[in-house]
């Protein structure tokens, strides 16, 4: 789950990092407010959406007068801003924060991820920021320093002074990157985090350091024990189907093709789309509906994957062990009833109660296709999709 840079923000300036004053506006007038708040002689308006990239799309401004921020501001709210990270549609832009204004002396990267080859934390850090790490990563590969943090020990003193070290620091600004270091470890740990990000890390006139920009990402199954930071949720910064899904406890990603895919078994959906791609179609989605799922959860589904427009045709793929075949061929009839299904549906049924499965299609006299395998339905199911589009 991702949040906003003011939340990300108030959080890490919880752990003791420092940050730009600011504050969070919902309006134009708002936003001329809170620059009259804080004072000074200029102010940072930044679009606060779901994305990277926002400088360049137009979404961020230095204002020097209270007038500049609200009308700016007025140009912002209900645009759908388009970065290199959000697509062709976008993402609306409900809300701003207005900062004040920092004399930049030098702009650093810093980053703590996951990485998945040693299982650990590791910290990804460059004397070069202000740009996107993957254009970091290409145009000057040689200043990122990477550095991997073991869990039984924590992040160690000397690591983040090395760090700071090879950042080019110096002096007391030694001391600034270390407690930076350690705050950001914390939240990371601490809630559950996916991914923080400060970029840039900016060293003021002053030579002070201070965080300018952050995200952070959170592990959305952690989320159960974290209510604050589930709290942070934004769905309006969300793919519909996507916040559509989790509102019923459904595993949903969209995707960009016309099939869609109601599976049990992250595995499986994996794998059902493999094969949809082998047979030359494109999956619409990934939906895993999980273990025990009832007639009325299967209809779920069927809605959550109907809310696509692009769908065409739906393939049902379970291999039943805690799922009961008998369950998910009375969530496919409840759907064609409840919901008025006008699309060809291919179901391929296996396991537990796969015979009273098959006979509960067979006689519903619905025109729902059955095959026996998974590379019969991938096929059936582009061959129909191509059908109807040449109809």
């Amino acid at each position: 789950m991702d949040i906003h840079e003011h939340q990300a923000k108030e959080i890490l300036a919880g752990f003791g990092v420092p940050v730009p004053r600011g504050g969070v506006a919902y309006s134009p007038e708002q936003a001329g407010y809170r620059a009259r708040e804080l004072g000074g002689e200029a102010w940072v308006v930044k679009a606060q959406i779901h994305s990277g990239g926002r400088g360049e799309a137009g979404g961020v401004k230095l204002c020097k007068t209270e007038e500049e921020v609200r009308d700016y501001a007025a140009t912002l709210f209900g645009k759908q801003l388009v970065t290199k990270q959000t697509g062709a549609a976008g993402k609306g832009v409900y809300r701003l924060w207005v900062e004040e204004a920092s004399d930049i002396q030098q702009e650093l990267y810093l980053g703590f991820v996951l990485d998945r080859k040693s299982e650990r934390i590791m910290i990804v850090a460059s004397s070069h920021g202000g740009m996107e790490i993957e254009d970091l990563a290409e145009k000057d590969p040689d200043s990122l320093r990477r550095m991997i943090i073991d869990p039984a020990v924590g992040l160690a003193g000397y690591q983040a002074r090395e760090l700071a070290f090879a950042l080019g620091l110096s002096g007391g600004q030694i001391a600034q990157m270390v407690n930076v270091l350690n705050a950001c470890y914390r939240a990371y740990r601490d809630l559950d985090a996916f991914m923080v990000e400060i970029n840039p890390l900016v060293i003021r006139a002053s030579g002070d350091l201070v965080a300018l920009d952050a995200k952070m990402s959170f592990d959305t199954n952690a989320l159960y024990r974290r209510p604050d930071v589930a709290a942070l949720r934004d769905p309006s910064q969300e793919d519909p189907r996507e916040a559509m899904a989790a509102d019923h406890g459904l595993a949903y990603v969209g995707l960009d093709g016309d099939i869609g895919c109601i599976i049990n078994g992250a595995g499986l959906a994996m794998a059902t789309m493999d094969m949809i791609k082998l047979a030359g179609g494109e999956p619409a989605n990934f939906l895993d509906i999980g273990g025990g799922a009832s007639p009325e959860r299967v209809c779920t589904a069927f809605r959550t994957v109907l809310s696509d427009p692009n769908v065409g045709v739906i393939l049902v793929n379970i291999f039943a062990g805690i799922n009961r075949c008998d369950w998910i061929a009375n969530g496919v009839i409840q759907a064609y009833r409840d919901i008025g299904l006008d699309l060809p549906v291919i179901v391929r049924l296996a396991g537990t109660n796969v015979q009273e499965g098959k006979a509960l299609l067979e006689t519903s006299g619905l025109p729902i296709i059955a095959t026996d395998t998974l590379a019969e339905a991938a096929e059936a199911a582009v061959s129909l999709r191509r059908q109807n589009a040449a109809a």
